[in-house]
């Protein structure tokens, strides 16, 4: 399966399924759709949003690349071609 493939298939996930609960939890910026989470959302949301503020880290352009190139390789193991 090719990265874009993979991609697009993930970007049509339905809201209803466990994973496209969680992405719609993650993402949520409405503050009145926020008002009304439930305790558990509100956690899924913050150590998600947490999580991703810890792990920010200045790279440069060769960095960057070179993180990507070694993405690509580990999926093109994992996913065969």
């Amino acid at each position: 399966m090719s990265w874009g493939e993979f991609i697009t298939l993930l970007g049509g996930i339905m809201p209803k399924t466990p994973l496209g609960q969680i992405i719609s939890i993650r993402s949520e910026n409405d503050k009145d759709t926020l008002k009304h989470f439930t305790p558990e959302q509100h956690r899924v949301r913050n150590e998600w949003r947490s999580r991703n503020t810890s792990k920010i880290v200045q790279m440069d352009k060769k960095q960057v690349e070179r993180q990507i190139k070694e993405f690509q390789e580990a999926c093109k193991k994992a996913f065969g071609k």
